[in-house]
């Protein structure tokens, strides 16, 4: 029944360290089944299909591995649009929309995404603002890999152009530059959740003794925009502000993500 594999389920991740494992098993069985959680909530009797059981059995064994569900399942959910993630790209976090927020209330003509990913924030800024032109780069090619066919699939290909390195070929200006660079410590790294330390691409996350390696690389390249935003970790933001004060920025500021971190750092030229 829908309750037993639910309860025996969220019973053994739990055990094994899984943060809200009731809410994981429910995602997981949604999956397997095709239903969505409310069903499995109103119909608890239920009994599961065979095919089901053994998808959702699958499931669960690769979850007590503690691989995020999101590569289990294979997509994430970002600002009302669906991307395909696997362990080429990091789990998009809520956080993070905090960049696209900024995005809107500037209204750019043009964005460069630095450090894309699976494309999140640029597919999702190419998604609101539809008259925007977009461009994103990544270092690593496995991600880009990732990031084309989100915008293949989403009908965005000829809206966001990706090129392979930090900032993009040319001369060209941005009215904004947004990233979300690697910006975990050394120090911080043993004590993150194996669903990051074991799963997540590594040169995504670390970012030397402080964590702030990438970001300083960034403000030295001279990022070609107006306007930069930069994604920060809890207690950088301080640090952050004084490189884009040497990089020349002025206008510098610092955004709250809604548990009240100071989550993004926005420097302006001229």
């Amino acid at each position: 029944m829908i309750r037993e594999a639910l309860d025996a389920a969220a019973e053994a991740l739990s055990a094994a360290g899984v943060e809200d494992a009731r809410f994981d098993a429910e995602v997981m069985l949604a999956e397997a089944t095709g239903w969505d959680r409310a069903r499995l909530v109103a119909e608890p009797g239920a009994e599961l299909p065979p095919g089901a059981a053994r998808s959702f059995a699958g499931m669960v064994r690769r979850r007590l591995r503690r691989e995020p569900v999101a590569y289990i399942l294979g997509r994430k959910g970002f600002r009302g649009i669906e991307l395909a993630v696997d362990p080429r790209v990091l789990v998009p976090r809520p956080e993070t929309e905090l960049l696209v927020e900024l995005a809107l209330e500037l209204a750019p003509r043009r964005v460069l995404d630095v450090g894309t990913g699976s494309g999140a924030i640029a597919l999702a800024v190419a998604t609101e603002l539809p008259e925007c032109e977009v461009v994103a780069t990544d270092t690593s090619p496995a991600a880009l890999e990732v990031a084309r066919a989100n915008a293949e699939r989403l009908g965005l290909a000829t809206q966001v152009a990706f090129h392979e390195g930090t900032l993009p070929p040319g001369e060209a200006e941005f009215d904004l530059v947004l990233a979300n660079l690697p910006y975990v410590s050394e120090a911080e790294w043993p004590g993150l959740e194996p669903e990051v330390t074991e799963w997540e691409p590594r040169a995504a996350l670390l970012a030397g003794p402080d964590g702030l390696d990438t970001i300083r690389a960034l403000l030295t390249a001279g990022p070609p925009g107006r306007c930069l935003a930069l994604e920060v970790g809890e207690g950088q933001a301080e640090a952050v502000s004084e490189l884009m004060r040497e990089a020349g920025l002025g206008g510098i500021e610092a955004r709250k993500d809604l548990s009240g971190i100071e989550r993004v750092v926005v420097g302006r030229r001229g």
